[in-house]
């Protein structure tokens, strides 16, 4: 029976790390480039549009990353591959950690907080204006929380 135990300590145990290494996987910067997976899906994909109408991208940005922002602006999900995108993420819209004042995804407490970042159209994000301000592939030192 004591043997019985361990295995099942041992099997709770490996399933716990897995789902940990998962979640970690999920937000470290190898899925940074991520090719377009997990795309929200009905209610999330509305608000995502609703929040995108607020971003526009500049008029010299290549043809390309015209038309994937265009297409991301009006599904909702980002095309082919994503970046990092810093200071385009809504108070609680944020993808993973996003520095100091967050924890995990949708931690932001601020609207196009600088050290928040979301998943963007790849050649898009160096062209994307925000009520805030540009768009970058780098934190930026804006909207910083209390």
């Amino acid at each position: 029976m004591s043997a019985n135990r361990t295995i099942l300590r041992s099997s709770a145990t490996a399933a716990a790390l897995a789902l940990g290494l998962s979640l970690a996987a999920a937000c470290s910067p190898a899925a940074e480039n991520t090719a377009a997976n997990d795309q929200p899906t009905g209610t999330e994909t509305a608000q995502n549009i609703a929040r995108l109408a607020m971003l526009t991208i500049a008029d010299d940005a290549p043809v390309d990353a015209q038309e994937a922002f265009a297409q991301w602006v009006s599904t909702g999900n980002a095309p082919g591959e994503r970046v990092q995108c810093f200071g385009i993420a809504q108070a609680g819209e944020n993808d993973c950690a996003a520095g100091p004042g967050t924890t995990c995804a949708g931690t932001s407490t601020v609207d196009y907080q600088g050290n928040a970042w979301t998943f963007a159209p790849a050649g898009a994000c160096e062209h994307i204006q925000t009520p805030a301000g540009p768009a970058s592939l780098t934190a930026l030192d804006r909207n910083a929380p209390a």
